[in-house]
């Protein structure tokens, strides 16, 4: 079966057949996927998924409200944990952007609704036939990248933010000859970037 070139490890196997480019429209997943495309800067993505479950643990099943309430205790706390990423910015990143996730919902009625709008809430399908043509970002993750910075977020530059995109499926990024590729753009009508 042929897959995107980056898989090499069964986690990422797991990940990319599964999960990495699906539409993701629940608020708490999509919190997720912020939070850990976040730590995964400067670092590989690969340490992220073996380091998963560890934070789901300590970030209350990625629950924004939970994670919004930390203190400095909380966040001392996570620095010395070497289940996770023991960066103190992109911890405390981790709390002041639940912060302005909670916001984002108040006034979004939810942060799928403020997200997906970039996309016009339709995955975007791109048909790369070489992982090399794939762009770290584009014109509409650095606009979501300069509109989260705005509300407040932080870790959320043009590539985290075109990350984000991908593994929450606003775009199919699977290469053309991946199986992957196919499966997701028959699942919906999207338009290339």
């Amino acid at each position: 079966m042929v897959r995107c070139a980056w898989v090499r490890d069964p986690l990422e196997q797991d990940y990319h057949d599964q999960e990495w480019g699906v539409p993701v429209h629940d608020d708490q997943r999509l919190f997720e996927f912020l939070i850990l495309e976040g730590m995964q800067a400067g670092l590989s993505w690969l340490t992220i998924l073996r380091k998963r479950a560890r934070f789901r643990e300590v970030f209350a099943g990625f629950d924004p409200a939970a994670v919004a309430g930390y203190g400095p205790d909380r966040l001392e706390a996570l620095a010395q944990d070497a289940g996770i990423v023991r960066n103190r910015l992109k911890l405390q990143a981790a709390v002041t952007n639940a912060r302005a996730f909670l916001d984002i919902q108040a006034q979004w009625g939810g942060f799928d609704s403020f997200v997906w709008r970039y996309v016009e809430g339709i995955p975007i399908q791109n048909a790369w036939t070489a992982a090399g043509q794939v762009p770290a970002q584009t014109v509409v993750s650095a606009q979501l990248s300069k509109d989260l910075q705005a509300h407040g977020f932080r870790f959320v530059g043009p590539t985290i933010c075109y990350a984000f995109m991908q593994a929450v499926g606003m775009v199919n990024d699977h290469t053309t000859g991946c199986f992957r590729h196919g499966e997701l753009r028959a699942e919906g009508i999207g338009r290339r970037l």
